[in-house]
């Protein structure tokens, strides 16, 4: 993976692949038939939310405005075009001026939407403006999704920490944009490097099970992370006995420790213990983190617990159990004619 694979402004790649063959086939239909210039206007909603929920909350826009920007036939483009035979001449030789030279108009990303209102409206040429579908639907059905369970998930933690941890349960590049939508619907920080990078998105990590596995003891583990990343570091104490792993964590860094992860178990009963035990050692001020297959609902069951943060991966990059918005994108109102 490069930079032209996450957007960056370096070589920015075309967009205009990023759609379906009957856009394309529409297109040439319509220039033929003398409909392609008719003004339109294309609207995107959704007609229902998942069952249980009663608000969605928008996220993409900036990524629709930037794909629009980049939505460009290059002659590599074309020449896969023009070699599978998916259009003719004339359209291709449209689609090389191509250029998006409509209005566009939407909610402000972050904002709450109900069934039925559109989120975004399109307006131009039938033509320019039916091309676009497949890539703003994408988007905004991938990052809605993220952004509403993200918002329950805000809304649940009760003004705790929130930590997006799922670049490793999805695709490569949906991972970033999964980061960006989960920031504007409401979470802190990221551990995906290529978010922080490319969205400016806060960045935190420490180490994982692997680390500890790696030394001889869990002390040593310990002392190395502190020596390396200081006493504000954060120890991950279930790989083992929880326990002793946090008698040992406080000995090594001292009552200044940062947190504390805890990945497995009982959390809400562990995360009691682990307090009370913090307490009796001076550590009144280490925070506890956990993280574990998290949701809404487990966060909101740990809303007793004295967590300070929570990690979340699987269940936010997935839309927790809704990783689309159903939304569509349809003609709401066109002109007579071309004129």
């Amino acid at each position: 993976m490069n930079a032209a694979d996450l957007g960056l402004p370096v070589d920015v790649p075309s967009t205009a692949l990023f759609t379906d063959q009957y856009e394309l086939t529409m297109l040439q239909a319509a220039l033929r038939g003398g409909t392609a210039d008719r003004r339109s206007v294309f609207e995107v909603f959704t007609r229902r939310l998942p069952e249980g929920r009663r608000y969605g909350v928008l996220a993409g826009v900036g990524r629709v405005l930037d794909a629009v920007e980049n939505f460009r036939f290059d002659p590599a483009v074309l020449g896969f075009l023009r070699e599978r035979g998916i259009v003719d001449e004339p359209t291709l030789e449209w689609l090389a001026r191509y250029r998006f030279t409509g209005d566009i108009w939407g909610y402000p990303e972050g904002e709450v939407y109900f069934p039925g209102s559109p989120v975004l409206r399109v307006e131009g040429s039938f033509a320019e403006c039916v091309l676009l579908e497949t890539v703003i639907l994408s988007i905004l059905n991938h990052d809605s999704a993220i952004a509403a369970a993200a918002s329950r998930m805000s809304a649940a933690a009760g003004g705790r920490r929130l930590i997006e941890m799922g670049a490793r349960r999805t695709h490569e590049l949906a991972a970033v944009a999964a980061s960006r939508a989960a920031y504007v619907g409401g979470f802190d920080s990221t551990s995906d490097l290529a978010a922080g990078f490319r969205y400016g998105i806060p960045t935190v990590g420490t180490s994982a099970h692997a680390f500890t596995l790696l030394h001889d003891s869990e002390r040593d583990a310990f002392r190395a992370q502190v020596e390396s990343l200081g006493r504000g570091t954060t120890l991950l104490v279930d790989t083992y006995d929880v326990a002793e792993a946090v008698r040992t964590a406080v000995e090594v860094a001292g009552p200044e420790l940062g947190a504390v992860r805890i990945d497995s178990g009982d959390l809400l009963l562990v995360a009691h213990r682990v307090r009370q035990q913090l307490d009796e050692l001076g550590a009144r001020n280490t925070k506890i983190v956990v993280t574990s297959d998290l949701d809404e609902y487990a966060i909101a069951s740990l809303a007793a617990a004295p967590v300070d943060a929570y990690g979340v991966g699987t269940q936010l990059v997935t839309g927790s159990g809704h990783p689309t918005c159903s939304m569509v994108y349809k003609l709401v109102a066109r002109a007579s004619s071309a004129d």
